[in-house]
């Protein structure tokens, strides 16, 4: 079942009730939720969003995916599809399609997100997109595990960092308070 616009605004909400500093970051997801724009939608070129992982080891390091289109350090995640049911789950199954660690390896932390990024997407010609914006729902998850299977047709390496070379400051100081 696809994620509904009620899903995503009660998410939206929760977590600007938590970190109300941020609502004039946010305020575009809300103005597309308003005038109907699906969201969930890689087509909406206006904006639309994506789920992140932050998957946390025991010693506190964090993994990151070397993504091939960007060629950059990320965290896994990606676009949401027809089948989620939740931001969540979505976050979840990006991580599991990335680095083959399986759901029953890894524990959410919440139900709410750590953290949510806007940031802008380049264009791409060979997929016919033009510039575009993301909103990344990001999810603080936990594992016990290290066997990592990458999905190589969008990741070209993992690496565990601690979580204290987090280049984002915001993402950095909340992942460590997660950690505690």
């Amino acid at each position: 079942m696809p994620i509904k616009p009620d899903h995503i605004r009660e998410t939206l909400d929760e977590y600007l009730d938590a970190h109300p500093d941020e609502k004039w970051r946010l305020s575009p997801i809300g103005e597309l939720l308003d005038a109907g724009q699906d969201v969930t939608s890689r087509k909406t070129f206006d904006g639309h969003l994506t789920a992140g992982a932050i998957l946390a080891d025991p010693a506190g390091r964090v993994l990151l995916i070397k993504h091939r289109a960007l060629n950059r350090w990320l965290l896994p995640g990606g676009h949401l599809e027809p089948q989620d049911g939740s931001l969540l789950e979505a976050a979840q199954r990006e991580l599991t399609e990335e680095t083959g660690i399986p759901a029953s390896a890894v524990i959410p932390a919440g139900h709410r997100p750590l953290h949510i990024d806007a940031h802008h997407i380049p264009a791409n010609p060979a997929k016919d997109e033009p510039s575009h914006r993301h909103f990344d729902f990001r999810y603080l998850f936990r594992t016990h595990t290290d066997a990592i299977e990458l999905q190589e047709e969008e990741v070209t390496a993992a690496a565990w960092r601690y979580a204290d070379t987090i280049e984002n400051e915001t993402l950095r100081s909340r992942v460590l308070e997660a950690l505690r």
